[in-house]
């Protein structure tokens, strides 16, 4: 790790470094804040969690010959040296903050209110076609997961590609100030968060921090058939690049044609050319990611006979539009999150099957006031869509379950409606309710814990 002396992590993070003269110019191999990841070699970041302390770790990292430990008290009979702060985690940030500056290889930032880690996975699997990329593993993407991320980085990546969350204002300012992006990708502007984010406008604002620290020089790529985003005109004196199904932008499809749960197939415009490409995830807004890597994958100098591989070799996450296919049922695994945008997506995307539709949807969490009027129009809208049955889960879903009830009966409709308390009435009960070849989806926000919910189908 290029720089990375005990010395200078600990003028980095104004810490007190104490160990042995000659260990101050030794050079870190790897650094964690999780004790069972050390190695030999390693940095440890002691901190303080809402139920363990890292501190009583520090013997444990030391057996397994850490480098260093950084803590905020002094190690009581152990051999190790350490680095002594004020506060762990404001360390780990000016440590990755300082990797970071050393730093060559280009780095991605990706945000958006959905698709933030279904466009990560895409970007990714376009530019691995041509580069050793280095990307965001499971939901690393908030002010400890991203620093983390960045100090994984190591000679051999080319590409980092860096997921970026937030729910407040601010985060996004300081997240912006670690990663230092080169290509800023934004999404979308829904509806999440809108309990501390106030509004759509607030939603935009709190994103548009990711341009505070970019390369003045970068490039921005935005989904330009969003409204919202379509208020960016330009960042830093330049016009962002604009992906989209539509043609008012600078890199759009012509000729989608969907197979259903199984992916698409279009044509991408790009530059004045065309080219063809299958996209083996199933959705529309797939459909937008693959365009977003698209538009990365030409700005890193991908020809495109090497972006149109890296679209097809794309995979899902699991709890992220995760097709599970299975000999009695094929299961939409959609769990890890959930906000109106995304709900109404995976209904979408749940009535492309060509069987029976089955769809388990529960609380959506951070939406704010309007909570249970959003609920609703989801119940609303699964009726219109004309799946055939509709689980209604937790407190603020009987919002969902009534609105459902009520467009049923106006409508005529044939859906069967359910209302259930909780994740485990829906596994104690789903295989009285499910037949044969359905295809069910599985979504809501990541608190109702719904992962359980599909590894129960899947037994």
């Amino acid at each position: 790790m290029k720089n990375m002396t005990l010395r200078n992590i600990a003028d980095a993070c104004n810490g007190k470094l104490v160990c042995k003269k000659e260990e101050e110019n030794l050079t870190i191999s790897g650094a964690v804040l999780d004790s069972r990841l050390v190695e030999e070699g390693y940095l440890f970041f002691a901190t303080k969690g809402e139920r363990v302390d890292g501190h009583s770790f520090i013997a444990q990292v030391a057996e397994k010959k850490a480098l260093c430990v950084v803590c905020e008290k002094v190690p009581e009979n152990v051999d190790i040296a350490y680095i002594l702060v004020e506060d762990s985690f404001d360390a780990l940030k000016k440590t990755a903050m300082f990797y970071r500056e050393n730093l060559t290889i280009p780095v991605v930032g990706i945000t958006g209110s959905v698709g933030k880690t279904s466009t990560k996975e895409m970007i990714s699997s376009v530019l691995s076609v041509r580069y050793n990329v280095l990307k965001t593993e499971g939901n690393f993407n908030n002010e400890i997961g991203l620093p983390l991320t960045i100090l994984r980085i190591r000679d051999e990546h080319k590409v980092a590609v860096v997921e970026m969350g937030i729910n407040h204002f601010g985060e996004m300012h300081r997240l912006s100030e670690i990663a230092k992006p080169d290509i800023c990708v934004i999404t979308n502007i829904g509806q999440c968060h809108l309990e501390f984010l106030g509004s759509r406008e607030g939603i935009l604002k709190a994103k548009s921090e990711i341009f505070d620290f970019m390369n003045p020089e970068g490039y921005v790529c935005v989904n330009g058939d969003d409204d919202m985003l379509a208020t960016v005109k330009e960042v830093h004196g330049h016009k962002p690049v604009r992906f989209g199904l539509t043609m008012k932008n600078d890199v759009y499809v012509t000729n989608a044609e969907s197979k259903g749960i199984f992916g698409s197939e279009a044509t991408i415009y790009l530059n004045d050319e065309t080219f063809d490409v299958i996209v083996p995830l199933p959705g529309e807004h797939m459909v937008m990611n693959a365009l977003a890597a698209a538009c990365v994958g030409d700005l890193l100098g991908l020809k495109p006979e090497e972006i149109a591989k890296g679209i097809a070799d794309a995979k899902a996450v699991g709890g992220r539009s995760n097709l599970i296919a299975l000999d009695d049922k094929t299961i939409l695994d959609d769990c890890y999150n959930a906000n109106p945008v995304s709900m109404k997506a995976a209904i979408d995307l749940l009535n492309l099957a060509n069987t029976r539709k089955v769809a388990i949807l529960g609380d959506m969490f951070e939406l704010g006031e309007g909570q249970e009027r959003m609920h609703a129009e989801i119940g609303t809208y699964a009726v219109e869509k004309g799946i055939d049955v509709l689980l209604c889960v937790g407190d603020l879903s009987k919002n969902m379950y009534e609105a459902a009830m009520k467009a049923k009966e106006e409508k005529g409709s044939q859906i069967e409606i359910i209302s259930m308390k909780d994740r485990q009435e829906v596994i104690e009960k789903i295989d009285s309710i499910l037949e044969k070849k359905d295809t069910v989806l599985v979504k809501a926000s990541h608190g109702m814990g719904f992962a359980q919910v599909v590894k129960a189908l899947q037994l």
